[in-house]
């Protein structure tokens, strides 16, 4: 039974996702009927787990192995290693050097039509909607609160839809037509109707830990977390700004059973806990408005903690103590680096020492700093061939806030995968949220109330507190707090800093050394040309 779920759809369902099978090139997907292989009935929570668990495992069959999207390796296709990619590589905050095909054209802001990591991460999410059609389709009756869980991971991932590709194919429903595709604006308006629909029917928002039964599902906090996400940035996808709405449903979530994590324990700090092995044991997931779950035995994954982890470390770095090397796992792939734009958010006089990660918060201030400079450079990249070669990992800071270390000493479940959950929803979000979106309805000027929030995070990260931000330090500390979390990307493009005549530039934007500035189309990524093939229903974003 267990080895069916990725099969539950029809061809009709893939179809409806793609527009067609036949036309998909090297990223077919090709779902079977299980009925007619196995003879199983699936059931509505075996199918409720897999609309999760789409966002946390590659496939059926192990991290590498039988992926839901065929054509692209287990690892590579994670739902969350993409959406870290696409909102990271293509920013002020990291660069990679594997060399890889999709890799180098994020890190230098060359995207096209054919890139093959956006192609499998739009893939994934209409696999994953597929998921949530066919649930509502067969079992909407079955749990009213299942259902309205069901339709918010839908939502979720149409909003990732919405913010990454703008106008796209839109279903509701499994069938073996052709979608049309919905505007952005409209989808948006859509987005809003469903999550204040389902907002009533979801459970109430209550924080949990890996001990209660529900965690790791949505409650109504994770439907306020999302129309905060949705209205802060309404003026990017219609037009018409949303401050009020974004500052209001913000509030919610700061007001609600979630909370700022602020427990500090031994050499731990409580920032440090949120990304540890046992941030679902630690207190920590109080922050967690929706963790996305992992184990190092259960559910191995190479898409979401231990990509974060492995990816930003390799096995030379001293993360909290000069006595153990590594994150606790036998993995370390010295790949993700800081780009020295990063680097100077907490070191704003270009005076960042060579220290180790666990001796670098307190050189910073801030326990945020949670980044390795022993034997490397802040910006030793000298050519951009050396973006694309292996083996310049130590140009540049290594990340160590992902880690696989447990507060309490114990071993990690596994000697290779990551036991940390990913907090996709985090309620410091919200913080910088209502700061932000009160000083855009204020002239630009941070209101007493958002200066506050602001604080509570540099409080809680023991950095001195400010007297005032302007827009551009909230945009800043935006980057401090949520580094390597996926949302820098949107974070740019909203406050005017990422993509057209911004001049606001990194190291390597545009693929020079320097940074320039790039075109503006490149706000939005392309539709593949693959569904373009596919769907005559389908046109183009600008430029590509």
């Amino acid at each position: 039974m267990k080895k069916s779920i990725k099969y539950i759809f029809s061809a009709a369902a893939l179809a409806l996702a793609l527009g067609t099978t036949s036309c998909t090139g090297d990223l077919d997907v090709t779902p079977i009927d299980p009925n007619l292989q196995t003879g199983d009935k699936i059931s509505p929570d075996a199918l409720l787990n897999k609309c999760y668990g789409v966002m946390a495992l590659a496939g059926q069959t192990g991290p590498d192995g039988d992926s839901d999207v065929d054509g692209i390796d287990g690892g590579t296709s994670g739902y969350y290693r993409q959406l870290w990619n696409s909102n990271e590589l293509t920013t002020d905050e990291a660069i990679c050097g594997w060399g890889d095909t999709g890799i180098y054209p994020f890190c230098i802001n060359a995207i096209d039509k054919s890139h093959p990591m956006l192609r499998g991460f739009y893939y994934r999410l209409y696999v994953a909607i597929a998921f949530c059609n066919q649930y509502l389709e067969e079992f909407s009756d079955y749990d009213a609160t299942k259902t309205a869980e069901v339709r918010f991971l839908r939502a979720l991932d149409y909003y990732f839809l919405l913010d990454g590709y703008g106008n796209v194919p839109f279903t509701l429903h499994v069938t073996s037509a052709k979608p049309t595709q919905i505007q952005r604006a409209d989808l948006y308006e859509w987005l809003e109707q469903e999550l204040l629909e389902i907002e009533p029917l979801l459970s109430d928002a209550k924080a949990k830990t890996s001990s209660d039964a529900n965690y790791g599902r949505v409650d109504k906090a994770a439907a306020w977390f999302l129309l905060m996400r949705l209205y802060l940035n309404a003026e990017v996808y219609t037009g018409t700004p949303q401050w009020s709405k974004a500052a209001e449903y913000a509030q919610k979530v700061m007001n609600s059973d979630y909370k700022l994590y602020t427990n500090d324990k031994g050499n731990y700090s409580a920032y440090a806990q949120l990304f540890m092995g046992d941030n679902g044991e630690n207190g920590a997931s109080v922050e967690a408005v929706f963790p996305i779950l992992q184990d190092g035995l259960t559910t191995q994954s190479y898409g979401t903690s231990t990509f974060l982890m492995a990816g930003s470390i390799d096995a030379n770095v001293h993360i909290f103590s000069s006595d153990v090397k590594g994150g606790n796992s036998s993995e370390g792939w010295g790949g993700n680096r800081m780009r020295p734009d990063l680097v100077a958010k907490f070191f704003p006089n270009n005076d960042a020492p060579n220290v180790a990660a666990y001796a670098m918060p307190e050189a910073a201030g801030d326990d945020r700093a949670m980044f390795d400079g022993e034997g490397r450079e802040v910006d030793g990249t000298e050519t951009l061939a050396d973006i694309n070669s292996e083996g310049h990992f130590v140009r540049g800071f290594a990340v160590c806030k992902f880690n696989n270390f447990n507060t309490a000493g114990a071993a990690g479940h596994g000697s290779k995968y990551s036991d940390a959950d990913v907090f996709l929803f985090r309620v410091a979000e919200a913080y910088l949220t209502y700061a932000e979106a009160t000083a855009r309805q204020n002239g630009g000027t941070v209101t007493s109330d958002g200066l506050n929030a602001i604080n509570a995070l540099r409080s809680r990260a023991h950095a001195e507190t400010k007297a005032n931000f302007t827009l551009n330090e909230i945009c800043d500390e935006w980057s401090r707090e949520l580094y390597y979390e996926a949302v820098r990307r949107p974070t740019l493009i909203r406050f005017g800093r990422y993509a057209g005549n911004v001049n606001y530039n990194w190291s390597w934007k545009g693929g020079v050394k320097s940074g320039r500035n790039i075109s503006a189309h490149l706000s939005l990524f392309p539709i593949p040309e693959t569904d373009l093939i596919a769907n005559g229903n389908l046109v183009q974003n600008p430029g590509y």
